[in-house]
């Protein structure tokens, strides 16, 4: 080896040594697992702690329709599966399950990460709580739950300001910055000491801005409220009334820690379909009040703030749900996480969509390709 190489060697050992040290005198030791799995998978259930979410003894069954699985899908379905790596497609129209597929060894039992779909899913528990008296209204300030929002600018933040994303706090929704909030909050082990360094820097109410940590903030507030883990208020007042076929999980930052509320709910897509059709039901199963009717009616209803972004009115979000209104006719919502998990409502013919998978597609304004190519194909599949 000649001298200018020795040279080379030994200062990228210490430039690996020196960052090194900084990593770990700055308490960001996540990094080196999110070098490690490199990117967010629907599998991570394996290489982070969990809580289970119990289903109930008795499950409740999806019938089967009449044409069931008798229709063959579009072609250009078809391809869209193909190349986003689709693991899990079902359509659910009046209650009975119409088509159902599966890939890559998936099946109507594999746990699959909801990533954002999880968001959701907190939207739904937050109105849980409303029905159950253990949160007023969404009016009610933040700082109501959580002593750190009683101060300074964080203290005019109300819970409905987290549910339209726009709490006005100064979280990084970066996913490709090994050192942004969101990779810590997804690769770290310690939740509430991430959320406790934000600070307020904008009004509230006032921008619409995506950002998880408004979630993880509901997250906290559930746990406040109720005295409960998210993981065991998931499974008292929505996954065992719904009749889940199978334990769900979440994600937690450590063992015995806390939920990541925006994210890694891991479900089936069957199971993930109950949520659809309670909120098709507008929040009642079975002659149940679970999620009072006039919080979905709100939770379905665009915020028609700002976007942070452009300026333009924000018609497409409500309290953690995804809107399309109007769409050739049709007022459609959903729920979708980032590689392109998705469950889709279309109300006037009582149809449930779900997508799991590994890819996502571009966007078309402010929501993905596929799920106006499903919506569509579903269209013609359901006359």
């Amino acid at each position: 080896m000649n001298r200018k190489a020795k040279r080379f060697g030994l200062g990228a050992l210490l430039l690996l040594g020196l960052l090194a040290a900084w990593i770990h005198m700055a308490d960001k030791n996540y990094v080196y697992k999110a070098i490690v799995y490199n990117f967010a998978d629907i599998d991570d259930n394996k290489i982070f702690e969990q809580h289970s979410i119990a289903a109930p003894a008795a499950a409740q069954p999806w019938p089967l329709a009449q044409q069931y699985n008798r229709q063959s899908l579009p072609q250009e379905l078809e391809v869209l599966h193909k190349e986003l790596e689709s693991v899990a497609f079902l359509v659910i129209r009046n209650d009975s399950i119409l088509q159902e597929q599966y890939w890559d060894g998936y099946s109507d039992e594999s746990l699959s990460n909801s990533f954002s779909m999880a968001k959701s899913v907190v939207s739904m528990l937050i109105g849980a709580a409303i029905q159950e008296g253990k949160i007023k209204n969404v009016e009610q300030p933040v700082g109501n739950f959580l002593p750190e929002f009683r101060q300074g600018k964080k203290a005019s933040i109300k819970i409905k300001h987290l549910l339209w994303m726009s709490s006005g706090l100064n979280w990084d929704e970066s996913y490709s910055n090994p050192l942004s909030m969101t990779t810590e909050a997804y690769y770290g082990t310690d939740l509430k000491k991430v959320i406790d360094r934000l600070e307020a820097v904008q009004e509230p109410g006032q921008q619409w801005e995506y950002k998880s940590g408004d979630t993880q903030v509901l997250g906290f507030i559930l746990q406040a409220a109720t005295g409960k883990s998210l993981s065991a208020y998931a499974a008292e007042k929505l996954w065992q009334p719904l009749g889940a076929a199978h334990d769900a999980e979440w994600s937690v930052d450590r063992q015995d820690g806390i939920e990541k509320a925006y994210c890694c709910f891991f479900s089936n897509a069957r199971d993930f379909a109950r949520l659809g059709k309670l909120y098709l039901n507008k929040g009642i199963w079975n002659g149940d009040t679970l999620v009072p009717p006039a919080y979905v009616k709100a939770s379905l209803t665009p915020n028609g703030l700002i976007k942070a972004s452009d300026g333009e009115k924000v018609d497409f979000y409500g309290y953690q749900w995804w809107l399309i209104p109007a769409y050739k006719g049709q007022e459609i919502f959903y729920a979708r996480g980032i590689l392109g998990q998705y469950i889709i409502v279309i109300p006037e013919k009582e149809l449930i969509i779900v997508r799991l998978g590994k890819e996502r597609g571009e966007r078309i304004g402010d929501h993905p390709s596929e799920v106006l190519a499903m919506i569509d194909a579903v269209n013609k599949m359901v006359k």
